[in-house]
């Protein structure tokens, strides 16, 4: 495997590829001098900088991160043809190109391909358009590269060529911002990243504390794991790989589960939000309440109340019939009747009273009309946070990161409020493209997080690229409300165990989490050079379980055996499969179309199979594994069975 980046994740992923996969790892990186760091600023609030230093000695030990996890390292400032080639790549299982820069990956994916066009790529692409049209043109080159290699003749034709290409020369692109963005989402909304984003829906991991004796606890879609943590020993949620008997039991079987009497379980559900939405309205059409301000709104109260009270003195006085004295209350209004000369004393004081009225609608229906066309002119830019708003999250920066969030957030019909310093950022126009509402300014600056109402918010998102800004942001918003829900993102690991162990003892009834992009996407990557698509990674305690659609074709573990004979206890458990609209999801699907590709139009998930299903060739699973297990059910049988 050969991994080519310039920050984090590079070294992430050359980890999780030889810690976990054992693999032999090739790491490109740049000079010392020339690789990406983290900005940051100089002005911090006394709390930040008294927490900064109490975690500066842990940010010094951290070093460059996981820079130990591959078996050899190259130092070169662009992943050229003769870097790569230094690297091994025309021999090369994978190649992994995860510099921050589009435009670096695209290169550099061209020339492997030329190198090797049987090298499986997995790319860093943060445009998801240019990542699609990118993979179909680079597995289309590998696909004619090899058609033409195995040559012509029986065995030679392209259907020969596509099949000797499949599960190799494949190109998978990825972005970090779409693999962390259902995370992130997922703990501002409920606390956990323990999420997965499967065929457009959230489901999430719910850790349950053991049933009290003569309950029965609510299984969800599928028991994932048994916890290490007990009710008489909470401290047990610490369990890791080597913990033996008493660490986590990841994908227990039936009656490990029914065994595990005084265990917390961890159960599949899927994510629902009951909070308040934003007011609805049409895209481009203000509400009536952003149309007039308050005070404006009052005013044509007032005196739409006047005219009543005088057409109804004017039927009094006259005994008029209703409709004739409202016609005749207004023409006064708007002094276009006659003058009542002749008329007796309280026809002419009503009269007299309308002309003065009618003095006054003219500022008021002027002011209105200005502020109706102000409106409708900025209807198009940021919108303010809208009066009365509460139960809101906020989201700090809408850069990279931080814009998927904001999508995803809003595809749940979650409000949000952004706070952002810098106009240009690449996600105002998302912003304005979802009207939601943005607040313009430095969250450092005294007022900024109090206009995006942070007092009735439900949590807080600190999502900008510089960690010390988040961390004041969240000591700050913290100081107005101290049970606020806080999510921040710390780019160095040691820096954020030290930031939300603090943050939870001095706060311990608030719910505090921080997270780190790298760390969240690097299982996807490592599992997509592993030759899988890799839907999302859930951690349990200090383990993780790996969520993956597979092709069942050529894998005897899982072809031909029923779900139940599929399903093996610690390794890999089979959850959903994907069928055709209009198939039964419970038995076989129509002929040629009870699968498709993932993504494909026409299909859905079909969860709580059946353990009496038999599992075809032609079938596409998702199914809940353990890193080692996903490695043992396909990467390693893939490795071996190619001969690498």
């Amino acid at each position: 495997m050969v991994v080519c980046g310039d920050d984090g994740l590079a070294h992430r992923l050359a980890a999780e590829l030889r810690g976990v996969y054992r693999e032999q790892v090739t790491l490109v990186v740049p000079p010392s001098g020339r690789r990406v760091r983290q900005p940051v600023v100089g002005r911090a609030r006394a709390a930040s900088a008294a927490l900064l230093d109490m975690v500066n000695a842990a940010v010094n030990r951290s070093g460059n991160g996981d820079q130990g996890g591959a078996d050899r390292e190259l130092e070169a400032t662009e992943p050229t043809e003769d870097v790569l080639a230094d690297a091994g790549v025309e021999r090369a299982t994978a190649l992994a190109l995860v510099y921050d820069d589009d435009e670096t990956n695209i290169r550099a994916a061209l020339t492997a391909r030329r190198l090797n066009p049987r090298l499986r790529l997995v790319l860093r692409l943060y445009n998801r358009r240019l990542g699609q049209h990118i993979e179909e043109l680079l597995d289309q080159s590998a696909a004619l590269a090899t058609r033409d290699a195995s040559g012509s003749g029986p065995g030679g034709g392209p259907d020969a060529g596509a099949g000797a290409w499949s599960g190799s020369g494949s190109t998978t692109v990825l972005s970090d911002a779409d693999t962390a963005a259902p995370a992130l989402a997922a703990t501002a909304l409920v606390g956990t990243s323990k999420i997965v984003d499967t065929d457009g829906i959230l489901l999430r991991a719910v850790e349950r504390h053991p049933p009290a004796p003569g309950e029965v606890a609510d299984p969800g879609l599928c028991t994932l794991a048994l916890l290490s943590a007990t009710s008489n020993d909470p401290a047990g949620t610490d369990g890791s790989e080597d913990s033996g008997e008493q660490g986590p039991q990841l994908l227990p079987d039936a009656a490990a589960v029914e065994a595990a009497t005084g265990r917390g379980t961890v159960v599949l559900e899927q994510v629902s939000y009951s909070g308040p939405p934003l007011p609805a309205g049409r895209a481009g059409v203000p509400a009536f309440g952003e149309l007039f301000s308050r005070r404006l709104r009052w005013s044509l109260a007032g005196l739409a109340a006047c005219v009543v009270a005088l057409a109804v003195a004017l039927m009094v006085v006259t005994g008029d019939h209703p409709l004739h004295a409202t016609y005749v209350t207004l023409l006064d209004l708007f002094s276009i009747n006659e003058p009542a000369h002749n008329d007796d004393v309280g026809r002419q004081i009503l009269q007299l009273l309308s002309g003065f009225v009618g003095l006054l609608l003219l500022p008021v229906l002027l002011a209105a009309v200005l502020e109706a066309l102000g409106t409708f002119r900025t209807a198009s830019s940021l919108r303010k946070p809208p009066r009365g708003l509460g139960g809101h999250v906020v989201l700090l920066g809408l850069g990279k990161i931080g814009t998927r969030v904001l999508t995803r957030l809003r595809e749940m019909d979650i409000p949000v409020v952004c706070v952002e310093a810098d106009p240009e950022a690449r996600g105002m126009a998302t912003a304005r493209r979802l009207r939601v509402p943005v607040v313009l300014g430095d969250v450092t600056q005294e007022g900024v997080l109090e206009a995006a109402k942070i007092h009735r918010a439900h949590s807080l998102l600190a999502l900008t690229s510089v960690d010390t800004t988040n961390l004041e942001a969240v000591l700050y918003a913290r100081s107005v409300r101290s049970r606020l829900r806080v999510v921040l993102r710390l780019y160095d690991d040691d820096f954020a165990t030290a930031v939300y162990r603090t943050l939870r003892a001095a706060h311990p009834r608030a719910l505090t989490r921080s997270r780190s992009v790298t760390h969240l996407a690097a299982p996807s990557f490592a599992g997509a050079m592993m030759g899988r698509q890799i839907l999302g990674a859930i951690p349990v305690e200090r383990r993780v379980l790996l969520f993956a659609a597979v092709e069942v074709a050529g894998h005897p573990q899982l072809e031909g055996k029923t779900v139940g004979e599929a399903f093996r206890a610690g390794a890999w458990r089979v959850l959903a499969l994907e069928v055709a609209d209009g198939a039964s999801g419970g038995g076989r699907a129509a002929s040629g179309g009870s699968v498709g590709s993932s993504g494909s139009v026409g299909s859905r998930l079909v969860w709580e199979l059946p353990d009496t299903y038999v599992l075809r060739g032609v079938d596409r699973v998702v199914l809940a594994a353990t890193r080692r297990g996903l490695a043992e059910l396909l990467g390693r049988r893939a490795r071996h069975g190619s001969g690498v």
